[in-house]
């Protein structure tokens, strides 16, 4: 019998994100399974929150409600129908509904990204470190938990679970760092508002020609904290089984990739998207394979100390 909620997720993820694609075929058959239908509820929320279809293209979402505010109640009803095992009859949240009936996720997680979308929903600026590490929880970190937790981590380890988060932080860090300029664009702004008066700038006018020089150094500090966060996120891989830590050591790599290269290029790289090219992301792939033997001897109990890193409240 045709699967048809599974074969909409594979779907999904072909075109909606190469790297994540990449990463996941190195899993077993069922965790694959499990990450792909995840992946495809994700997506859907964003897009139907950005007005997007895959992540690209203006798409009409009217179906989910005529403005964000209702299309965002509609996917918070849907997920909540999803996570009590209701079958809604969208690919989607069906891929939820089994994701969580398979893995016993907790549904506080789903409600997490939920709220992150809101958060896009009605903006605020952001203010300080912790209002963004905030939002990077809620858009990302949350995903980092859900997938663990999708990789056989129980959903009491919070330790283990932390440094989840922690490599979900460091994706969305480097995800700000590449799009600066087009969330310039669309008067949108994830860095400090007080980062940026450390460096002469404001909100306003941060995205100037005139003011690429300030704003790299800006962009550099975001880059070298996703950095801790992708170092903070390496110690949970012991957790994990080989083939996942080899994934997930691979995804941290063609992620942490962009984010350096927008620092090592200097103020010319916020004059276009940086990217990884398939040749680098099967570079990360291989060096991945001895590395994820190896960080399978380091105890979780021998991490190198937190303090200083924001932490999600499991309790």
């Amino acid at each position: 019998m045709t699967d048809a909620v599974l074969l909409a997720a594979h779907e999904a993820i072909a075109k909606g994100s190469k790297s994540f694609a990449l990463a996941s075929r190195l899993f077993d058959g069922g965790t694959r399974d499990r990450a792909t239908l995840l992946y495809a509820w994700c997506r859907h929320c964003d897009d139907v929150i950005d007005g997007q279809y895959l992540g690209e293209g203006a798409h009409d979402w009217a179906i989910w409600g005529s403005t964000p505010g209702e299309r965002l109640a509609r996917l918070r009803d849907f997920t909540d129908r999803a996570l009590a095992g209701e079958e809604t009859g969208e690919p989607a949240f069906d891929a939820l509904a089994r994701v969580a009936a398979e893995t016993g996720m907790p549904p506080r997680y789903a409600h997490d990204l939920i709220d992150g979308f809101a958060m896009d929903v009605d903006w605020k600026p952001v203010v300080t470190e912790n209002d963004l590490l905030t939002y990077c929880y809620h858009v990302a970190g949350c995903v980092g938990v859900m997938m663990a937790i999708v990789m056989g981590v129980p959903a009491g380890n919070h330790a283990t679970l932390t440094r989840a988060s922690d490599l979900g932080l460091s994706f969305q860090l480097n995800n700000i760092a590449r799009d600066v300029a087009e969330d310039a664009a669309r008067g949108r702004c994830y860095l400090p508002s007080d980062w940026l008066a450390e460096a002469g700038l404001t909100v306003e006018t941060h995205a100037d020609p005139a003011n690429r020089e300030a704003l790299h150094r800006v962009v550099t500090r975001l880059v070298d904290l996703a950095e801790r966060y992708e170092a903070s996120a390496a110690h949970g891989v012991p957790a994990l089984r080989n083939r996942q830590a080899w994934a997930v050591l691979s995804a941290a790599q063609i992620y942490g990739d962009i984010g350096r290269k927008v620092r090592g290029q200097g103020p010319q790289a916020l004059e276009q998207r940086a990217y990884t090219r398939r040749r680098d992301k099967l570079i990360a792939v291989a060096l991945a394979t001895p590395e994820a033997i190896w960080k399978r001897n380091i105890r979780v109990s021998t991490s190198p100390d937190r303090t200083g890193l924001w932490t999600p409240d499991f309790e």
